[in-house]
């Protein structure tokens, strides 16, 4: 069984982590996030779950309006093939959670260290960050430095990238 909302809290606890919880209504999308924050300070993230023709996953942590180009980032990471977007069957088989509710807090169910996680520079540039508590009608605000600690915590080494640099 994946972690609950309520196993997650109790790991940032255990790590001594501060954060806060607002309920809304579910969001889907970056569009629908902006109409009903309110306000939130703090950096808002897209999530982006994606494979290869090997299934090999990665996670992008990225700032909600940031572009990321695909096939450019794909060279960059070293991707097989083309990079497209995980099955809900795969995204529930490693972060334990549906679509729409993908999030850096799903890593807590990547017991297998899956997925490789890239975390967006810009986004990390703010203090604080928003991310979905394995749901979709709740945002989380941690401090992005507590976000790190929490993906390590899980065994993951999280790459900090510019997402928008050219590939080299």
């Amino acid at each position: 069984m994946p972690a609950t909302e309520q196993d997650l809290y109790a790991r940032l606890d255990d790590l001594g982590l501060d954060w806060t919880t607002t309920e809304h209504p579910p969001l889907h999308t970056v569009a629908e996030s902006k109409a009903l924050r309110g306000e939130l300070e703090g950096g808002h993230v897209k999530n982006l779950f994606l494979r290869d023709k090997n299934k090999k996953v990665w996670l992008i942590v990225a700032e909600e309006d940031r572009p990321v180009d695909l096939k450019a980032f794909r060279k960059r990471i070293g991707a097989r093939g083309s990079l497209s977007f995980g099955s809900p069957e795969l995204l529930m088989e490693v972060l334990g959670v549906a679509p729409g509710a993908v999030s850096p807090f799903g890593l807590i169910n990547d017991v297998d260290c899956r997925a490789t996680v890239i975390l967006d520079e810009g986004l990390m540039e703010h203090r604080l960050v928003n991310v979905h508590p394995l749901r979709n009608d709740a945002t989380t605000t941690i401090a992005s430095a507590d976000l790190v600690t929490f993906i390590r915590d899980c065994g993951h080494d999280p790459q900090i990238m510019d997402l928008e640099a050219a590939p080299e």
